[in-house]
């Protein structure tokens, strides 16, 4: 009888959500390595159907608490294009200030408290704070500037509720955005010196290339707005996303799979698919530091996706305190007025994560009458599940505790948001007549 061996961890630490790793290995050959999602889905996109459109943003907030930002903007972008609605330039940059803080405080979060303690050897970001004092200290600063950022752009650090189709609720001041200068620039500096530390971090060796997409932008970092794009060649508008990139169902998921067509193939969305199409378009201050520290193009370790969320820390600062050191008048009007009717809109924006899709379908009435919401993480979940399978032969040498560590490795390496990913399941109830 072959040797069955079976490694099962319940509940993977240091991701956000919940979710767990299961691996199966017959004979040597890994049967079965899959990324168990088991958080119940919250059907998000049926919450939406019958909703007034300005309800939108803040109720697609609520379904990541580390980036509702994203959400709020691929909705408004999506309900803006369904209506014909074109934000001001002033609109657009402040946007995308907002979008930088999230970034900001996002990727501080991963690369210091979730993902550095498997470069250093810790267990937690708090065993580690110990012997790393500084590191956790100077993270949990660059995490606060971030959060001011979404403070006085969106109304508050979490969940912010300034967001509004066609713009914002109200403008901050000037002079609040230009308050942001002395964090940022704090924070720039910083930022440069941590993807130099970073990059010393001693990484396993898995080479895996992977088809790269991300949105394209005729000029700056992919983050707000731009055409979907692929290292295979692919060209489309948001619009187009349902022809070439499909969902199915998993068994051991409550998160649907997506795939890319022809050929039903895994791909890569994130941090090293952005650097990987758009290095060249990243800000000055980020591309030198990403120079100066060696960093490959493309990247294809996974595990070296912590130095590129350095960079992008870089691209975040550079670009929020441009727009901060800019501000120089109250921008009035904030919002562009709009009329609901019946059409259809979709958008795509970046997320920390990744790419994130929305679509709605607007009724007559004025009303939601359909949303889909494609998150990154559903997006790298067969990519992570092809990582685990590629990286078990070597991990199987070492003993249980020292291959589950590696798998974890991996899977922390894309920083997935396990929430955002359930609430995709159809919902279908089939009801039978009470016998009479």
């Amino acid at each position: 009888m072959s040797e069955i061996r079976r490694l099962d961890v319940k509940a993977l630490t240091r991701v956000e959500g919940e979710g767990a790793l299961r691996v199966r290995v017959r004979g040597g050959a890994v049967e079965i390595a899959a990324l168990d999602i088991y958080e119940p889905p919250r059907f998000f996109e049926k919450l939406l159907v019958g909703r007034e459109l300005r309800e939108v943003p803040d109720i697609v907030a609520r379904i990541c608490g580390i980036c509702p930002v994203a959400y709020q903007l691929a909705a408004c972008g999506a309900l803006e294009r369904a209506l014909g609605v074109r934000i001001m330039p002033e609109i657009r940059a402040l946007r995308r200030l907002l979008m930088c803080g999230e970034w900001l405080q996002s990727h501080a979060l991963h690369v210091h408290l979730l993902h550095a303690p498997d470069f250093l050897g810790f267990e937690s970001g708090f065993t580690m704070a110990a012997a790393h004092p500084r590191l956790v200290e100077d993270g949990l600063r660059l995490k606060a500037v971030g959060a001011r950022i979404m403070e006085v752009v969106g109304g508050r650090a979490v969940h912010p509720i300034n967001v509004a189709v066609g713009g914002f609720h109200r403008a901050p001041t000037a002079a609040a955005i230009r308050g942001l200068v002395p964090d940022l620039e704090w924070a720039l500096g910083r930022a440069v010196a941590l993807v130099a530390e970073v990059a010393r971090f001693e990484c396993p060796d898995f080479t895996r290339p992977a088809e790269c997409v991300a949105l394209a932008h005729a000029s700056d970092y992919p983050m707000n707005e731009g055409r979907i794009v692929a290292s295979s060649g692919l060209d489309i508008d948001a619009a187009d996303f349902e022809s070439h990139f499909t969902e199915h169902q998993v068994p051991h998921s409550t998160a649907l799979h997506c795939r890319l067509q022809p050929g039903d193939r895994t791909y890569l969305v994130g941090p090293l698919a952005r650097i990987a199409l758009h290095r060249d378009r990243l800000p000055d201050a980020a591309r030198r530091a990403a120079d100066a520290a060696g960093l490959e193009q493309p990247v294809v370790n996974p595990h070296r996706s912590i130095v590129v969320r350095c960079v992008e820390i870089v691209a975040a600062c550079a670009e929020a305190l441009a727009i901060a050191r800019s501000a120089a008048a109250d921008i009035a009007p904030c919002r562009v007025e709009w009329r609901p009717g019946e059409a259809t809109g979709a958008h795509a924006v970046e997320a920390p994560r990744g790419l994130l899709w929305h679509r709605y379908a607007i009724g007559a009435d004025g009303l939601v009458k359909a949303a889909s919401i494609v998150p990154p993480t559903s997006q790298n979940q067969a990519r992570i599940e092809a990582d685990l399978k590629a990286i078990l032969p070597a991990a199987l040498a070492l003993d249980d505790a020292a291959a589950t560590a590696a798998c974890e490795r991996v899977i922390r390496s894309y920083d997935p948001c396990i929430s955002c990913a359930t609430h995709f399941l159809t919902l279908a109830v089939e009801r039978q007549p009470f016998a009479s």
